[in-house]
């Protein structure tokens, strides 16, 4: 039995750390990507002579690339590996970055809108994979957690971007280089790349057994926490051969593809994504001028930071549930605030009506990246069998998106048609559901092995014996 572990053995070591940032870097893509537009929509409609409709359907072009990129980049990541797809998904956002600002055409900008999305819904899938099978339980959750930082810092880092080249630049190219600039981090993701190694828990999916016990070796830190991890591994193997002779929908894996499904849900019911991508003119409508609504966006886009930033530093001590549980709990006092709010002064907000919509607002973006943001994608990463983790992946981040796009899309709808407070009213009769999800259904999976969370959620398992354990693992199995 091994000894409890010290200060220093709780560390990751740090290949483990390099490893979990550079993945990471692809969740600020992600982030950056997915903000960018929102500095150029003017320069847009002009250039392109677009409708509202049109600059709607330009403007959702990535999210569109999103969904077919979460759909698709499970079985590449899962036939070629993690890093290969990390290359890939690096090389569309350059692709995607310079083809937007060079492109004189409506169609061909529109297409290399949707290859950034594709970069998006990837990353979504790949990175979160990845940096769980690099990273010891130990800290999963904050190495994993990085990705879900660097997406809202991307979105910050894509406002600062704008906002410089604006005041730099003429208005007639100024939008081309803010599409440009996406190019540099994606360079350097991809440069950076070559500095880490593949995923030692999928090298063994494809028996290159050595390969996978050298990259260990690296990672682990001492002989006994590399056999200890090493033979997990291996049980895990055995048990997967069978997993992967099965069709992805059955029985004996609903309730991992339910808990996916409902906290990918419940992130974009919450309406997280229409109150950012539409913050501006949520303000407005709360009474703001055109300059006090852009720096009160700003304000919740650090909001959100910071909020994320304290989650990261909490979510292994505290454990995913509880970090749920209080973003649940901030989401109904946060809308309920700013559903009374437009209920009450709708078409007639003063000035501490208006005000209080933003801290309502900067409550409510503070509990989504303290409970929702922080732990969607650790906890999709974790819940899966090594051999059903790509597509497990691949089918939360679907859910995501296509909530996402239904959300983005009717919101406008909903405000126009019921106004402001029914649309909010939505968002906490959800939110309602979602803390009757946590309080009843939610596993917590904090510092669980992934070999081991099968075990834990209590999923059925066909029997190996010892004999079959011994071929697979070089040991026989521990009673």
């Amino acid at each position: 039995m091994m000894t409890a572990p010290t200060t220093s053995d709780r560390s990751a070591n740090s290949l483990v750390i390099r490893s979990a940032v550079v993945a990471a870097l692809g969740g600020l893509l992600f982030g950056f990507d997915t903000a960018v537009i929102s500095g150029t929509t003017s320069s847009l409609t002009r250039v392109f002579d677009l409708s509202p409709f049109g600059l709607g359907f330009t403007v959702a072009t990535a999210l569109i690339g999103t969904i077919i990129g979460a759909l698709t980049a499970s079985r590449p990541a899962d036939r070629f590996g993690r890093r290969p797809m990390l290359f890939a998904i690096a090389i569309l956002y350059i692709v995607s970055a310079i083809g937007s600002a060079v492109a004189d055409n409506w169609i061909l900008f529109m297409i290399f809108r949707l290859v950034g999305g594709v970069g998006v819904g990837a990353a979504s899938v790949v990175a979160p994979i990845y940096s769980a099978e690099i990273a010891p339980a130990r800290v999963r959750g904050r190495l994993v957690g990085l990705v879900q930082l660097n997406v809202v810092f991307g979105i910050l880092l894509a406002y600062l971007s704008n906002w410089a080249i604006q005041g730099a630049m003429e208005n007639e190219v100024a939008w081309r280089w803010m599409f440009a600039a996406e190019a540099l981090p994606a360079a350097l993701f991809f440069v950076l790349l070559f500095t880490v190694p593949e995923s030692p828990r999928w090298l063994f999916t494809q028996d290159r057994r050595d390969e996978a016990h050298g990259i260990l070796a690296r990672l682990t830190r001492d002989s006994t926490e590399l056999n200890a991890e090493y033979r997990e591994i291996s049980e895990a193997r055995a048990r997967d051969e069978r997993t992967k002779k099965v069709p992805f929908f059955t029985r004996s894996h609903s309730k991992v593809i339910w808990l996916a499904v409902a906290i990918a849900a419940f992130n974009q019911l919450s309406g997280i994504n229409a109150i950012m991508y539409f913050a501006p003119d949520i303000f407005r409508m709360a009474g703001a001028g055109d300059g006090a609504a852009f720096l009160q966006s700003i304000v919740i886009g650090v909001t959100n930071l910071v909020a994320t930033a304290i989650a990261m530093t909490v979510i292994d001590k505290l454990g995913r549930r509880k970090l749920m549980l209080v973003g649940s709990i901030g989401y109904l006092v946060s809308l309920g605030l700013v559903t009374g709010l437009f209920f009450l002064y709708d078409g007639s907000f003063t000035g501490t009506s208006s005000a209080l919509v933003l801290v309502g607002l900067m409550l409510f973006i503070a509990a989504h990246a303290f409970g929702q943001g922080s732990v969607i994608w650790v906890f999709i990463s974790e819940i899966f069998p090594t051999a059903l983790r790509g597509r497990g992946q691949s089918l939360g981040s679907f859910t995501h998106w296509f909530f996402a796009a239904l959300i983005s899309w009717t919101f406008p709808w909903i405000v126009g048609g019921l106004g402001g407070a029914w649309a909010f009213a939505l968002f906490f009769v959800c939110m309602i559901v979602q803390l009757i999800w946590v309080i009843t259904v939610m596993p917590e999976t904090k510092g669980v092995p992934l070999e081991k969370m099968a075990d834990t959620l209590g999923l059925p398992q066909e029997s190996l014996d010892e004999e079959d354990l011994a071929d697979d693992s070089g040991s026989p199995q521990r009673s």
